[in-house]
């Protein structure tokens, strides 16, 4: 049996709680403010897809290892699909004129187009556009 995600939530490790928010609310995202707090606000990605944005206190609650510097080493990418190149090069412009900084070239790929930035804490976030018409059902 295959399993089907419902719902995901990424946790992000964030020196200043503030400052992460108003990065994202200039990049024009929302936060649900029923789970959002001094310790952790609720990212909105998508109707299925968050991302908790927790201070480096609360966020160490949860785990035994220490918290990655995403300023020196790379945990992970997020990779975020949007509906068009023009919405991958808009939302990458504001990352960067709101704080965010460059991460890689932008690559296109012909039926794939991709930007990407780094958030204040380092974190890489990959912006893409692909072409639906490319994306074969399995």
């Amino acid at each position: 049996m295959a399993f089907q995600i419902s719902q995901t939530f990424l946790n992000l490790p964030v020196k200043d709680l503030k400052r992460s928010i108003a990065f994202f609310e200039a990049l024009g995202f929302a936060f649900n403010p029923q789970f959002t707090d001094d310790n952790a606000a609720c990212l909105i990605l998508s109707d299925t897809a968050f991302a908790m944005l927790l201070t480096e206190s609360y966020f160490q609650t949860f785990i035994k290892k220490d918290i990655a510097n995403a300023t020196k080493t790379t945990e992970f990418i997020m990779a975020v699909s949007v509906s068009s190149k023009e919405e991958v090069q808009e939302l990458v412009r504001k990352a960067l004129a709101s704080g965010g900084s460059a991460s890689n070239e932008p690559q296109d790929h012909g039926f794939m187009y991709t930007e990407s930035f780094q958030d204040p804490d380092g974190h890489l976030w990959e912006v893409f556009h692909m072409d639906p018409t490319y994306v074969h059902e399995a």
